[in-house]
């Protein structure tokens, strides 16, 4: 949803978006766990109920699948990317790939596919991604939303200053770039 609101406030504000590689939950396992073990007592369907509801204006399906994946290595082959130049393009599947389709974005197998079909070299990638390139960038931005107090995702740190937290209306976004 946050790519969305993005990609719609662009065509109104002048925006540098800079999306930094945030783990919010480390403990998930490799293989993926299931969002409802995570929030028990919550309602899996009632989330996305209201999540595609927000999200439907611009262009998000979420597919309502009941799995949370271990972000970890996607974060990392994103900063793989990142240098590259493609990462939007690999965001943008990686994406897709998680919330439409309620893929594994944990599985080495799809990361390489996402790579290979954007055109990156997906087996230097999984040589960075071994080899531990990235894990420092995964650290800074663990002190930085140490930093901004994020504890949740999506957060909007805009100028440094405000912090806008979770799904929220493209008004409030407006509000704040007015600011």
């Amino acid at each position: 949803m946050g790519k969305g609101i993005v990609d719609e406030l662009k065509k109104e504000f002048d925006i540098e978006d800079e999306w930094i590689p945030y783990e919010l939950h480390p403990e998930v396992s490799k293989e993926g766990d299931k969002v409802s073990d995570l929030f028990p007592g919550m309602s899996v369907e009632d989330m996305f109920k209201n999540i595609n509801n927000m999200s439907n204006k611009y262009g998000v399906k979420f597919s309502g699948v009941d799995l949370i994946s271990n972000t970890h290595l996607a974060l990392l082959a994103s900063e793989y990317a990142k240098e590259k130049g493609k990462f939007h393009e690999f965001h943008d599947k990686l994406f897709y790939s998680y919330f439409t389709q309620g893929k594994n974005i944990g599985d080495v197998g799809l990361l390489k596919s996402i790579a290979e079909s954007i055109g990156l070299n997906k087996d230097e990638m999984m040589k960075r991604l071994e080899d531990g390139s990235y894990e420092s960038n995964l650290a800074e931005a663990k002190k930085s939303a140490t930093h901004y107090e994020v504890n949740s995702t999506p957060t909007f740190i805009i100028n440094d200053k405000y912090a806008i937290v979770g799904a929220q209306s493209i008004e409030s976004f407006k509000n704040v770039l007015n600011k």
